[in-house]
C-alpha cells in the first residue's frame, strides 16, 4: 500500500498566503467598489459648466424708474440664488436699443427681458395689447386678474410658443396712462400739434385728437422738453413723471387717465431658460411676482399721494362731456383691433366681459 505523501508544510503556508491575499483583495475590491457605486449614485447632479450661470436682462425703463419696477427683485434674486446664478441688470438702450429689444433677445445677445410689447416690437398678434391699450383697465388690479382669472395668460403664452428662440414668462400692472405738458390741456383740441413722448398703442389712439407720438431715447426725454424737441409725455403716471424728473420740466398734468394701468411683461430667451435648473426658474418666477406686488403698491399709492400733495404741475381736466366721446372712441379703436386676428378679437372680447362684469357689480369694482 503506498502512504500517501504529505504536503510540504513550506508550500501550504504559501498557498494559505496567497490565498489569504486573494480574498483579502476581492473583499476589498468589493467593499470598495460598492462604495464607490453607492457615493456616485448618492451625489446629486452637478451640471457642467465653471461658475454660476450668468444672464444678462435689459428692461425698458432707465436707471431712476429701473430702481423701482426691477432692480429690487434682480438684487433679491441674485442673492437667494446663492452664487448657482447671477444676472447683470441693464436700463433702457445700454446693451440694445428698445426698439430692438425683441431681436436681441431672439438672437441671444440678451437672455431676459423687461418690456411690454409694443414697445419692444415684438412680432406678434397680440402686441398691441401691450403697455396702455386704451380703457382697458381702471385700475392696477384689473390687469392681473385679467391675465390669471380671464384667460390672457394662456393668449400670451399662446402667441409666444408660435415664436422661436423667446419665451413670454409673466405679465404684470404698472401705472395709470396721464398727460404732462409744457402747455396746458383743458379740451381734446389742446392736444392738437402736442408732440408727445409715449408708448405705441396709446399714441395711435391718442393721435385722431391730433397728439403727435415721437420716439426718442428713454435717457434723452427730460431734455427733449426742455428744448422744445417735446411738447410732453404720453407715457406713466404721476409716480414716474416725478420719480424720474419729468415733473420739473413739465407744468401740466391732465387728470384724465387713457387707462388704468400699463401691461408690461418678463421674456427669457428660449435657450437661456433652457439651461437654467428648475429650482432657480421657480426662484426667478416667485422674484417676479415679488416685483409684480411691490409696483402695485408703489404706484397705487404715489398716484394718489402725489396728486394730493405734489406740487410741481398743476392740474387740468378734460370737461366729461367731451372725455366721455373719447371712451365712446374707443369702442371704434377696440374693433379695429378685433380685426387683427382671431386672437386679437379674443381678447378684446375678454376685455368687454371683464369691464361689463365690472361694471354690473358696481362699488367696490367701479364707481360711476
Amino acid at each position: 500500500m503506498t502512504k500517501k505523501s504529505q504536503p510540504n508544510k513550506a508550500g501550504k503556508a504559501a498557498d494559505k498566503t496567497v490565498n489569504t491575499g486573494r480574498r483579502s483583495f476581492l473583499k476589498n475590491a468589493g467593499v470598495g467598489g460598492t462604495a464607490v457605486a453607492a457615493s456616485t449614485l448618492a451625489a446629486p447632479y452637478v451640471h457642467a459648466q465653471s461658475g454660476p450661470i450668468k444672464w444678462r436682462l435689459q428692461t425698458y425703463s432707465g436707471a431712476p424708474l429701473g430702481a423701482h419696477v426691477i432692480k429690487p427683485q434682480i438684487e433679491a434674486f441674485n442673492k437667494a440664488a446663492n452664487g448657482e446664478m447671477e444676472i447683470e441688470l441693464y436700463y433702457a438702450d445700454q446693451l440694445v436699443p428698445t426698439s430692438e429689444l425683441f431681436r436681441a433677445l431672439q438672437n441671444g445677445t440678451i437672455d431676459a427681458v423687461q418690456s411690454d410689447d409694443a414697445t419692444m416690437a415684438s412680432p406678434v398678434d397680440i402686441s398691441v395689447f401691450g403697455g396702455y391699450f386704451p380703457f382697458s383697465t381702471r385700475y392696477s388690479l384689473d390687469l392681473p386678474v385679467l391675465f390669471q382669472r380671464y384667460g390672457l395668460n394662456e393668449i400670451w403664452k399662446e402667441a409666444y410658443d408660435e415664436v422661436e428662440g423667446v419665451e413670454w414668462l409673466s405679465a404684470g400692472a404698472w401705472d395709470p396712462c396721464h398727460i404732462f405738458t409744457k402747455e396746458p390741456i383743458n379740451s381734446l383740441a389742446d392736444m392738437n400739434g402736442k408732440r408727445v413722448f409715449g408708448v405705441p398703442t396709446a399714441g395711435r389712439f391718442l393721435a385722431r385728437y391730433g397728439l403727435i407720438p415721437v420716439t426718442v431715447p428713454w435717457d434723452d426725454v427730460e431734455v427733449a422738453i426742455q428744448t422744445g424737441e417735446l411738447d410732453g409725455v404720453a407715457w406713466c403716471g404721476f409716480t414716474e413723471a416725478y420719480e424720474v424728473g419729468w415733473a420739473d420740466v413739465c407744468n401740466y398734468a391732465l387728470l384724465n387717465n387713457v387707462t388704468g394701468a400699463w401691461c408690461g411683461s418678463y421674456f427669457a430667451n428660449t435657450d437661456s431658460w433652457a439651461k437654467v435648473p428648475d429650482h432657480l426658474k421657480e426662484l426667478f418666477l416667485i422674484s417676479v411676482d415679488q416685483s409684480h406686488y411691490y409696483r402695485q403698491v408703489w404706484y397705487w399709492g404715489g398716484e394718489a399721494q402725489l396728486r394730493a400733495e405734489g406740487n410741481k404741475m398743476e392740474l387740468t381736466t378734460i370737461p366729461a362731456e367731451e372725455w366721455d366721446q373719447v371712451v365712446k372712441d374707443a369702442e371704434q379703436f377696440w374693433d379695429e383691433i378685433a380685426s387683427i386676428s382671431p386672437r386679437a378679437a379674443r381678447v378684446v372680447e375678454i376685455y368687454k366681459k371683464y369691464n361689463a362684469t365690472m361694471d354690473k357689480v358696481g362699488v367696490p369694482y367701479r364707481y360711476s
